[in-house]
């Protein structure tokens, strides 16, 4: 019998995302997925060992609602040699399900429902909608391509009376934008002046093309009101183990650690322990993956350069929004769905990243966390569009 009952208000909008539906069908005819940022890819050699060994000591137990002593210690070294954060192991680091984990647990232990936050648009899927699922009101901010720059003057007007928090992701998904120092000094001041929280996702952090990644949280007079997250998803291709942590003032990190403990208990035990052995691998590896990431850049830069796009390159990240002409498809949606059906590879559409859809209606993102000879094989199939007419005008491609 079928339950006749309402849903909550607060589901009744939600709906499975582009990247995972374009994903799916991807799947089914077996073609190539630049759609999500699943970073297939293998992860270190010492990272799945110390797992295992985990696994066959038997550490599977409920670890501490903070995450086990060793990670939050590494944490803290790490944040301090790599992000001029100094932060004590036992009451300002916490460990979460994933950086999601840590952003789910800072909304519900910092924001009310009805109150503001600020993002900047493009912006994360995932940050957006879990702001709304809590009753939010989320206020954008504009980045203009190609090089993502925002309005100072738009930026001030966005904080009003009832914003609360300020939402930072660098390097940031979808664009690759790296945020300046100057530009993360700014968005500080303002923060200070309206009393707001400031949320910086710094999960692709190690990934970047020259630019260098900062930490808003280093700054002293932003230091008692970030949250500073991160993870081992990306740097370690580990995107399923799920396993994240956060850095702030020891007040907030109190109330993030008990809702922490409320929705997920812990991270999985085990796998803990594999991201130790990640926070203590040499300089050599972080080097390695950014020439090995520089590479899969051009590379695919490159390829859409060649099939009438204009890339929009990151400065990091592993993903890419690039244009097409007006008249080539009606639109991004359209795009996805005709590159996919042509030539087997998966997209998103521009239009699902953006405050209005509007303004990404002629872009695509692709993500390159492949191997190299998968993302060889995915320009391959890119390249036959040169022979594709355009469905507006009819003129082909080359």
């Amino acid at each position: 019998m079928t339950v006749n009952r309402p849903f909550a208000e607060r589901v009744k909008a939600i709906k499975q995302s582009d990247i995972r539906r374009f994903s799916a069908i991807c799947a089914a005819m077996n073609g190539v997925n630049l759609s999500q940022g699943v970073c297939d890819q293998p992860a270190p050699q010492a990272v799945k060992q110390a797992a295992k060994r985990a696994i066959d000591e038997d550490r599977a137990s409920y670890t501490n609602l903070r995450g086990i002593a060793e990670l939050r210690q590494a944490v803290a070294r790490k944040m301090k040699t790599f992000n001029g954060l100094t932060c004590d192991p036992d009451r300002e680091v916490v460990v979460n399900v994933g950086s999601a984990g840590s952003f789910a647990c800072m909304v519900l232990a910092a924001l009310n429902p009805g109150d503001e936050c600020i993002t900047f648009s493009p912006f994360y899927s995932y940050h957006v909608n879990l702001l709304k699922l809590f009753g939010v009101t989320v206020k954008f901010v504009d980045l203009q391509p190609p090089d993502w720059t925002y309005d100072s003057a738009a930026l001030a007007a966005a904080f009003t009376e009832r914003t609360r928090m300020i939402v930072v992701t660098t390097p940031a998904n979808p664009s690759g934008k790296v945020f300046s120092q100057a530009e993360l000094k700014e968005i500080a001041a303002l923060a200070a002046r309206h009393n707001v929280w400031i949320a910086t996702d710094e999960i692709y952090e190690y990934i970047t093309y020259g630019a260098t990644h900062v930490s808003v949280g280093s700054f002293p007079e932003a230091r008692s009101r970030t949250l500073t997250m991160s993870g081992a998803s990306k740097t370690f291709a580990v995107t399923g183990w799920r396993v994240g942590y956060a850095v702030g003032p020891e007040a907030l990190i109190d109330r993030i650690a008990v809702v922490n403990d409320l929705l997920y208990i812990c991270a999985p035990a085990p796998l803990q322990y594999g991201v130790v052995a990640g926070l203590n691998l040499p300089e050599s590896y972080y080097a390695q993956m950014r020439a090995d990431y520089l590479a899969k850049r051009d590379l695919l830069a490159d390829t859409l350069r060649d099939v009438g796009f204009e890339p929009f390159l990151p400065e990091g990240s592993y993903y890419m929004l690039a244009a097409f002409e007006e008249g080539r498809w009606p639109g991004a949606v359209a795009a996805t769905e005709s590159i996919l059906q042509q030539v087997g590879v998966a997209t998103v559409p521009g239009s699902a990243f953006y405050r209005d859809p509007a303004d990404g209606d002629r872009q695509l993102r692709f993500c390159f966390a492949k191997e190299m000879p998968v993302l060889e094989e995915a320009c391959a199939r890119m390249r036959k569009l040169r022979s594709v007419t355009t469905v507006a005008s009819g003129v082909g491609v080359d």
